[in-house]
Parts: C-alpha cells; sequence; structure tokens
C-alpha cells in the first residue's frame, strides 16, 4: 500500500521573496516510488478557470523551497500556469530519515513523482506538464525529461552536472583516476568514522567567515546563501551543507547518458559570466549531438550574467521570465 509520511509544515510565509496578491498559495505532499513523501509549495493563478498547464520547480542543489525555486513557481503561476516548488529528498520539509543526502536516482525520481502528483491534480491538463530545474537540479531535470515520457518541456537553468563536478572536480581539473581513488579512500573512510560516532558529519555549507582571497563563484554564492538576499533557515547551503558522504554515488553515474534521446522540448538557460555555464554549453552539445528531435531544443546564454543572478534575478533582472513563458507556451500549448 502506498502511504506519506507525516510531515511537520511551516504555515506561515518564511520565503525570501515577497507573497503575490495574483496566485493562490498553499502547502501539499506526495509520494515518491521510495516511500518518501515529499513537501512543496503550490501556486494557483486567481480567476482562472478550467484546466491549466502545470510546472514542477526544483533547486538549486542545496537550496529550498523558499528560495529560488519557489520565486520561479510563484512567477509562472502569476503567467497563468499551476505550479509547485517541492523540496528534494531528505532535505527542507520533505521526508527520508536520514537527512542531507543526495541520490541521482531518487532526486530524478523526485522530479517524476512531483509530474504524478500534477498528472493526478484535478485542476491540471496532463498533456501540459513542464518541469524547471536550477543549478544542480538542472541536469536532474534532464534526466528526468529523458526518462519521462509525460513531460512535455524542460527549463535547465544556470544547471550544474552533479555526477561530473563530483567525479572530475571544477573545469574538469580533477579528471584522473588517482584522484577519483583518493576521494573514493577518503569518502569510505569517513563511512566507517561516521558509523563509530553514530551520526553523519556534515561538510560544511557556504564559507563563512569569507576569505579575502575566495574566488569569485564561492563569493557570488556567499553573496546569495549567507545574506538576507537568500539565507534560509532550512537550506543546506546557507547552514550546515551536505554530509560528507552525502553525494557519494554522484562520482559513478553520469546522470546526462541518454539526455540526446529526450523528444520534448529542452530549454537550457545560462549566464555568460557565470562559473559553471560550461556545464549547460556542454549538456546542450551532447543533447543534440545524434538527435533526431532537435528544433525543440534551445541553449540561451544570457549577457553578462553570473551564477546565481539566475536564482534571484540579481541586480538586473537576469532571469528572462518572458522568454519561459513563450517557451512553455509554445510546447504546453
Amino acid at each position: 500500500m502506498i502511504k506519506k509520511e507525516e510531515l511537520k509544515l511551516v504555515e506561515v510565509w518564511d520565503k525570501t521573496f515577497e507573497k503575490s496578491e495574483k496566485v493562490e498559495h498553499c502547502k501539499v505532499t506526495f509520494p515518491n516510488r521510495y516511500g518518501i513523501t515529499l513537501a512543496a509549495d503550490m501556486y494557483v493563478p486567481k480567476g482562472i478557470q478550467g484546466k491549466l498547464p502545470a510546472i514542477a520547480v526544483n533547486g538549486p542543489f542545496g537550496a529550498v523551497k523558499e528560495q529560488c525555486s519557489g520565486l520561479y513557481a510563484q512567477t509562472m503561476a502569476e503567467k497563468g500556469y499551476l505550479t509547485i516548488a517541492f523540496d528534494p529528498s531528505f532535505t527542507g520539509e520533505s521526508g527520508g530519515n536520514v537527512r542531507f543526502m543526495a541520490s541521482p536516482d531518487i532526486n530524478t525520481e523526485d522530479f517524476m513523482a512531483a509530474v504524478d502528483f500534477l498528472s493526478l491534480n484535478e485542476r491540471v491538463d496532463p498533456e501540459r506538464i513542464g518541469i524547471i530545474g536550477i543549478c544542480g537540479w538542472g541536469g536532474m531535470a534532464l534526466n528526468a525529461a529523458a526518462l519521462d515520457t509525460r513531460i512535455k518541456a524542460t527549463v535547465a537553468s544556470t544547471m550544474y552536472d552533479m555526477t561530473r563536478v563530483n567525479a572530475k572536480g571544477y573545469f574538469d581539473a580533477d579528471d584522473s583516476e588517482e584522484k577519483r581513488y583518493e576521494q573514493r579512500k577518503a569518502l569510505c573512510a569517513q563511512r566507517l568514522e561516521d558509523l563509530r560516532n553514530g551520526e553523519y558529519k556534515l561538510g560544511g555549507g557556504v564559507v563563512d567567515p569569507l576569505p579575502e582571497d575566495a574566488p569569485f563563484f564561492v563569493k557570488d554564492y556567499y553573496d546569495y546563501y549567507k545574506t538576507k538576499r537568500g539565507y534560509h533557515e532550512r537550506s543546506l547551503n546557507s547552514n550546515g551543507g551536505w554530509n560528507v558522504i552525502g553525494c557519494e554515488s554522484f562520482m559513478n553515474q553520469p546522470i546526462l547518458k541518454y539526455s540526446n534521446e529526450i523528444r520534448s522540448a529542452v530549454l537550457i538557460m545560462h549566464g555568460e559570466k557565470a562559473h559553471s555555464c560550461y556545464f549547460s554549453k556542454d549538456a546542450y552539445a551532447d543533447m543534440i549531438k545524434g538527435n533526431k528531435y532537435v528544433d525543440n531544443k534551445e541553449l540561451l546564454i544570457i549577457p553578462d550574467a553570473v551564477h546565481t543572478d539566475l536564482y534571484d534575478g540579481g541586480d538586473h533582472n537576469y532571469i528572462p521570465f518572458d522568454k519561459l513563458d513563450d517557451f512553455l507556451k509554445e510546447y504546453l500549448k
């Protein structure tokens, strides 16, 4: 029998963005196929009757739905979509009794469970469902799009390929068998230390205080996660981070293996000056290579934007919400 966990949900508005008067908001829960119950914020546009197109939003990796995924969801609801922003398994208000773990399989399933929930919602047209993945969940969104034929349109925003960065390091600087061996060895030792201590050691969120010689991308993350701009008490990146062994399985599992078999529409968008832009450029190139369905694929590079500018718009409203609306309207019609 499929059962849901009883979750303790916060009822007050505790988002990092202002509440819109153009949409109705409530909290919902739904199970994934691993028996983990996910918590989500649902946003429904006011004054629109009939079945609606729907979007599930998740990310960034280590964030919660009260941060940028909620902003994306609320903004797209203002444009006429029923949307949900959900916390992944083991994080935020979602279930899973080992906290702060990540899994390329389970987290892809989280997106598919969100599609399950939307497909069975009486306000949703199940033939018009899309997903938006931000940062690390941009890669998960592409993986879900390759697996879930119900998804008609996918947006990957300022994406990371979490398997690539875990196995090869930033800019593939650690792409060697020797370095991967040493990393695996350290993670295996950490597993035993955790068991001896009876708890999982946290890897630490965004570094605080910020070193003067920190690279720009660390400063970029600090500016979002550690300041009033984006700090949230349940966000891993704002606080203690993932477990040290939380991302262990990412090292052996390339999640974008079958991205060139995605038939549905995909928009990948990234800031021109983001340290992570190479993930999107390479993912797009791999996705269209040998793919028979390329007319509905697009790579959008946003001039001057850095990585976190696509979290909340930054100082210049860099998130192209009108472009997202045009893209989703075309493929969820």
